[in-house]
């Protein structure tokens, strides 16, 4: 006589099934699913340049996972990893450095240096990180209060500030592509409220973290750079600027998004990026 399976552990089976709760999943380019050890492999196997990990800044997924992608990078290139982030300004570079070499303690470095509100949580592991395997990490984002001339007044700014404060911006003159869509999209999100030099003022951040790239990159190192996903999503952004600079450089990006459901990558999504995280749109922020 066949046996049959009780209803009662039928029915909990496939409850456990449905009720299966997953912090993200992955896509590749072309909006396949994809395990994260499978992208890691991939990484290493292409021997990028730069790797751009575009975050959405309060999201601890995007935290974590990082963290992880350093840990793991680190784990098999050692010394020829180099860090760097949006979310470090870079006139902060002497007072990073110093954390870097145990010369300030942490309290010093975070009162003094221009830490986002989030920094312990979400940036501090990272900092530790090239602290203790001592690795260079970069301070790549051009000082707010250039960014902010540029959006009051534009670009033309720049060449009149003091010449030692050159040395935190890119270099001048900045190229700018209005027809580029991360800027076109930014003006019309405004809705009329902002200047019309707004997206003037994401450029020049962006012209600044690709030139910061640029001159702490060397040959046979990959440069992990952590920034808003915005920054970088579509080849737009900091990774046009990198490609002016340097056409033939090896670049991946990272996205990630939030879905309320991450079972299939919405269609807006698709492409974006080599990798795309896709995160629960309910889940907890980091402030």
């Amino acid at each position: 006589m066949k046996r049959f399976l009780p209803l009662f552990c039928l029915t909990l089976i496939l409850f456990s099934f449905n009720s299966d709760k997953q912090a993200f999943l992955l896509y590749d380019s072309k909006a396949k699913q994809l395990a994260y050890d499978k992208m890691l492999a991939a990484i290493l196997k292409e021997k990028p340049d730069v790797v751009l990990f575009g975050e959405q800044h309060n999201n601890p997924i995007c935290h974590w996972l990082e963290l992880e992608l350093s840990t793991d990078i680190y784990a098999a290139l050692k010394d020829k990893l180099v860090l760097g982030a949006e979310m470090f300004e870079s006139d902060n570079q002497v007072i990073l450095n110093e954390y870097l070499a145990g010369k300030v303690n942490e309290k010093t470095f975070s009162t003094e240096a221009k830490v986002w509100p989030n920094y312990k949580t979400d940036y501090k592991p990272l900092l530790d990180l090239a602290k203790d395997n001592h690795l260079q990490f970069i301070a790549t984002n051009i000082p707010t209060r250039y960014s902010r001339m540029v959006y009051n007044t534009g670009f033309a700014v720049l060449d009149s500030i003091d010449p030692d404060s050159k040395k935190w911006i890119a270099p001048l003159p900045v190229r700018y592509n209005e027809y580029l869509k991360c800027y076109q999209n930014i003006f019309k999100a405004a809705e009329g409220h902002g200047s019309p030099n707004l997206p003037k003022s994401q450029a020049i951040k962006d012209a600044t973290m690709a030139s910061f790239i640029l001159k702490n990159h060397s040959k046979g190192q990959l440069f992990l750079h952590f920034n808003g996903a915005y920054h970088s999503n579509n080849s737009e952004g900091i990774v046009w600027y990198l490609k002016q600079a340097q056409p033939d450089l090896k670049i991946i990006v990272i996205s990630s998004v939030e879905q309320e459901n991450i079972t299939k990558l919405e269609k807006e999504s698709v492409g974006i990026a080599n990798y795309v995280i896709c995160i629960p749109s309910t889940m907890s922020k980091t402030y």
